[in-house]
């Protein structure tokens, strides 16, 4: 099980937004993506590294009902990866 959130951090140049995929199992941070932006694409540079470092077989991502996460761009992208899995259907 994956969770997933975008936190901001303020620094001098200005903010900055983090995207993180967390490994509940292991505690580990799997995926990131930082942007002067929070884009949907953030959140799913995120999940690409997750899946891209970790090669699930099955897995599943949980987030809050955020903006990005209920985005079209982040939707195709959970289908597309579901796609590839035959678990999935």
């Amino acid at each position: 099980m994956w969770v997933a959130d975008i936190t901001h951090i303020p620094t001098r140049a200005g903010t900055f937004y983090l995207a993180m995929v967390l490994d509940v199992w292991s505690c580990k941070v799997v995926g990131w993506a930082t942007a002067a932006e929070m884009p949907a694409e953030l959140v799913v540079a995120a999940l690409d590294m997750a899946v891209a470092r970790r090669r699930p077989r099955r897995v599943i991502h949980h987030s809050d009902q955020g903006s990005q996460y209920t985005s079209l761009a982040f939707t195709k992208r959970c289908e597309a990866l579901d796609a590839g899995f035959p678990w999935a259907r």
